[in-house]
């Protein structure tokens, strides 16, 4: 089978379901321009700003993406790379794809705000507040572990970190220019074509001009920038950051398409599937766990309902932004599977373990890139370089991610710090920044990672629960919501459950207990959920 057939039926999978259930979803969710989005009735000119829909999208996909839709992928295809390619596009079609839409749509109907507020507004004050506690800590945790990883990557390879400041500062000039020119079509487009040419130019120009520090002095460097891109104007950097950003993933998949077309590579992998793997365990759940980004992942929910609900301007645009930046993710991750299927199953398990994921799909990519005339070695490093780039975006969102979440959490508090807290977006991005670089410092990252995955997919198991009692609150049937939830619980509790007792025997205590938290966690939750549901049914019996 030659892999240009895996990626032509991909694509027409993943188009067909934009505009065929993509329109049923739209439906069922009674969107309509009627209805003012938040980023009008509320527009401080801050988090909230009416933007483009191909600029919000820029924004979310960059956010979403990052490193996740290839790294989960490649390791995944230890259970054999049929099951991937199912998974993927099942995931992100009936699970991932609705998931997102689903919390972004409940984020505009409630003010732009999170999925935290979204559960207190129909599941209670405690359904918040213990979300907001578990959404709140998974983002600290995922600021400190890339703060860390970009810090390696600056030390090891300077001509990153270079680009990386001239993507940054080339941002900071776009996002001036369109403000100045009104978001005139005609300007912003000339501006897009300059940004983008530049952005490209910047990827060989940082190469040439490395920029070295030790790994400390990044850490802090990282961190103040993560603090300044949260308290600035979305439209002064993050904004216009991930947009142009994005375009370094959509030359990366133009390539990548052009490539196997011209390359026709055979996939020499076979099609067997393994049920259990003696490191990661059964096929079933850790496959699903393990491919979040590019089927479902819960930290879609937190951007979706985060940074991408308040930039909309209108309704409808969230059917390309949600729906359509999560089949392209898709589409990413199979670009990853097709980076490595064209080796056999003994040398892609070799170079797995030696290489790790990234490198293993610089190098397949890359080749595969190379067939059209570039240099073998230059493509290798354009896509290391790519998903590198995207890992300081998921810095910086989930940076201001956590200081909505924290004012969030602190908007119910009526004493004098809580309303400082809540109203001070200085306060609450230092102590997002203070908590990240404690955690950094205690070496507790590392330990904590590996629960990342099962309590990633806890947190789309519990926004899918969410969005399910939502529905039923507004009388709309939700059981194409309801059913990708039932999955994702069963999923993750039994990740949970395996993960404690594998550490248990492990002495690794720590890990043991936290899973069993989130373990009692969700039930919690679904408990809460419950008794909503059958309090409202009792009171509309009495009337």
């Amino acid at each position: 089978m030659q892999l240009t057939h895996l990626f032509v039926f991909s694509a027409i999978v993943l188009t067909a379901a934009y505009f065929i259930y993509g329109k049923y979803v739209f439906k069922k969710f009674k969107i309509n321009n009627d209805n003012l989005t938040p980023s009008h009735r509320l527009n401080d000119g801050v988090d909230y700003v009416p933007s483009k829909p191909i600029v919000v999208l820029g924004h979310h996909f960059a956010s979403i993406a990052g490193a996740g839709p290839i790294v989960g992928p490649i390791i995944a295809i230890t259970f054999g790379w049929v099951p991937a390619v199912i998974w993927i596009l099942i995931g992100g079609i009936f699970f991932g794809a609705v998931h997102d839409l689903g919390s972004m749509v409940a984020s505009l109907r409630n003010d732009g705000k999170s999925i935290g507020v979204i559960i207190q507004n129909n599941i209670g004050k405690k359904g918040k507040r213990l979300f907001i506690l578990f959404s709140f800590s998974t983002l600290i945790l995922i600021i400190a572990v890339f703060a860390d990883i970009i810090a390696k990557t600056f030390v090891s390879s300077p001509g990153v970190a270079s680009a990386s400041i001239l993507f940054i500062i080339l941002a900071v000039l776009f996002g001036l220019v369109t403000k100045w020119t009104g978001n005139r079509k005609k300007a912003f487009l000339i501006a897009s074509v300059v940004g983008v040419s530049l952005m490209y130019f910047f990827v060989y120009l940082g190469m040439q001009i490395p920029f070295a520090l030790n790994y400390q002095v990044w850490i802090y460097v990282l961190l103040i920038y993560a603090f300044v891109a949260s308290v600035t104007p979305v439209s002064m950097l993050l904004q216009p950051r991930d947009y142009l950003n994005s375009f370094l993933l959509y030359g990366l998949i133009l390539a990548a398409i052009v490539g196997v077309f011209v390359a026709n590579p055979t996939i020499a992998m076979d099609t067997k599937v393994y049920v259990t793997d003696e490191n990661l365990g059964y096929l079933f759940p850790v496959l699903f766990v393990t491919i979040a980004c590019g089927a479902i992942s819960g930290f879609h929910s937190l951007v979706a309902s985060g940074t991408t609900s308040k930039q909309l301007d209108k309704e409808t645009d969230a059917k390309l932004v949600g729906f359509g930046g999560m089949l392209i993710e898709s589409f990413l991750a199979i670009i990853s599977v097709g980076a490595v299927v064209v080796l056999t199953r003994s040398d892609y398990l070799s170079r797995l373990g030696a290489e790790g994921p990234v490198p293993l799909f610089a190098d397949g990519l890359g080749a595969i890139i190379s067939s059209m005339g570039i240099s073998e070695s230059f493509a290798v490093g354009f896509v290391a370089l790519t998903v590198s780039a995207f890992a300081l975006t998921t810095l910086d969102t989930c940076t201001r991610l956590a200081r909505f979440t924290l004012q969030e959490y602190f908007e119910d508090v009526k004493q004098p710090v809580g309303k400082k807290i809540s109203q001070n977006r200085y306060i609450s991005t230092g102590v997002v920044v203070v908590l990240s670089v404690l955690l950094l410092g205690s070496g507790g990252f590392a330990t904590l990672w590996p629960i990342f995955g099962s309590a990633n997919q806890l947190l789309a198991a519990l926004a899918l629960l969410t969005i399910s009692v939502w529905l039923i609150k507004k009388k709309i049937n939700p059981t194409f919501v309801t059913i990708p939830m039932f999955f994702m619980f069963t999923v993750t509790l039994s990740s949970l459950g395996l993960f404690a007792w594998q550490n248990f025997q492990k002495d690794a205590y720590v890990l043991s207990i936290i899973a069993a938290i989130l373990f009692v966690l969700s039930f919690a939750l679904i408990f809460l959920a419950k008794k909503s549901l059958t309090k409202e049914a009792e009171v509309k019996e009495l009337v």
